[in-house]
């Protein structure tokens, strides 16, 4: 048919197959993520503590470092890092956000700073092989969640001693208070609200930086989640993110009516939300396949459940729904990779999609395993409590929404 073309023969440069590195890293990962992860789920989100263990075991094998993550950051297709993360977060969410907690600290440096700061400050967030180490990127407050332009903590410059003076609390911080590097969001001009913002490295060791309250969390306990208190940290000038030059003539040009570019905390979460899908989506296709596997096996008047129509098509329901959210995923990764901005909100629509599906299919799979499910003897149920993170963490749906709902109309959606 004309209309077509020829369907033999494929569109060049068109194609969802992965290359074969990415696929020989997917099986690497998910080896780790089948052998170490899984089996250790369970007791560390008892414990809701710091896997240590398994992250010491990720580093020696080169999964827990900065070589890594870079690596799969800068691979060209996008999709290095999502498929990553959906196998490690197939294995369990909680282990998986220990294992890329720093990657947000990192991504918020590379982004924005200097080549000297990325070569100075990231491999201390990530250490080595005998000497695993953390970072934490910093931005939510007690009165500053989704609304970033109400961020209360404070820099201000000492031009005496070159550095900037921080005073403020954060909240809701992955490796908070234990992270050898934190990225502190601070207002070094109030009067301009989120556009007077800026990021900071606090160093190893900085007088002043404490943690407050560790959460007890309804899921991704294994991910450690705390309040970072400031109290006059002093930073050289030269942990100013992007360094004050920079900053400088960017204030300068917003005080005389001119745009500023992005706010530093959103252009973070702008380059995270297609990895926070793709986490999404590794523990919705977890409870998809436990399913699955669970209708396979569970026989109920002399039959497996899954030849019931009701159940097989709640699991076909189950799986087009990851899939869908995976292509998204993928969408935007590529996007981001390749420099397109998501004029449409693409990244938001993966972020809502993925987030809001791991939800559904995880209750789903408990519904399916009936009593078992709702026990801890089996994982649907922490799944469904993991997932919940993804509809609120870097953006809450209702927020997504709102971008997409402004791409959509045109209008300045509030």
């Amino acid at each position: 048919m004309l209309l077509f073309g020829n369907m033999s023969e494929p569109t060049p440069g068109f194609s969802l197959e992965l290359s074969s590195d990415l696929r020989e890293m997917r099986d690497w990962v998910h080896e780790f993520a089948a052998g170490v992860i899984r089996p250790a789920a369970a007791e560390w989100d008892e414990r809701e503590e710091t896997p240590w263990p398994v992250l010491q075991e990720a580093a020696k094998i080169g999964l827990y470092s900065l070589d890594f993550f870079a690596a799969q950051f800068f691979e060209g297709s996008g999709l290095g890092i999502p498929v990553a993360y959906e196998e490690l977060f197939w294995g369990d969410a909680g282990i998986g956000l220990s294992l890329v907690g720093s990657t947000l600290a990192a991504v918020s440096v590379v982004s924005n700073g200097t080549p000297e700061q990325i070569g100075e400050w990231l491999p201390q967030m990530f250490g080595d092989a005998t000497d695993v180490k953390l970072g934490a990127f910093c931005a939510s407050e007690p009165d500053a969640g989704s609304d970033v332009g109400a961020i209360r903590t404070r820099a201000v410059y000492d031009e005496a001693g070159d550095e900037w003076v921080i005073n403020g609390v954060k909240t809701w911080a992955t490796n908070g208070g234990i992270a050898n590097v934190h990225v502190v969001v601070a207002t070094v001009d109030p009067s301009l609200g989120s556009r007077g913002q800026a990021s900071f490295i606090v160093p190893p060791g900085t007088r002043g930086l404490s943690m407050g309250q560790k959460f007890k969390k309804h899921g991704i306990r294994a991910s450690h989640t705390a309040e970072v208190i400031l109290d006059d940290v002093r930073v050289p000038g030269n942990c100013l993110v992007g360094g004050k030059e920079k900053l400088d003539r960017r204030l300068a040009r917003i005080r005389e009516g001119g745009r500023g570019g992005e706010q530093a905390a959103m252009k973070t979460f702008e380059a995270s939300r297609p990895s926070v899908a793709a986490m999404a989506v590794g523990v919705g296709r977890a409870a998809v396949e436990y399913a699955a596997e669970y209708a396979r096996t569970r026989v109920q008047f002399g039959k497996p459940i899954g030849q019931n129509q009701g159940v097989a098509y709640q699991l076909a329901d189950m799986a087009a729904s990851v899939d869908a959210a995976r292509l998204l995923t993928w969408r935007a990764a590529w996007m981001a990779a390749t420099g397109k901005p998501f004029d449409h909100a693409e990244g938001s629509m993966a972020k809502l999609v993925a987030g809001e599906t791991a939800v559904r299919v995880t209750e789903q799979a408990i519904q399916l395993l009936g009593g078992n499910g709702y026990t801890r003897e089996y994982p649907v149920e922490r799944w469904h409590r993991d997932a919940k993170i993804f509809t609120i963490f870097e953006g809450t749906s209702e927020i997504q929404r709102m971008i997409i709902g402004r791409a959509v109309t045109g209008l300045d959606v509030r």
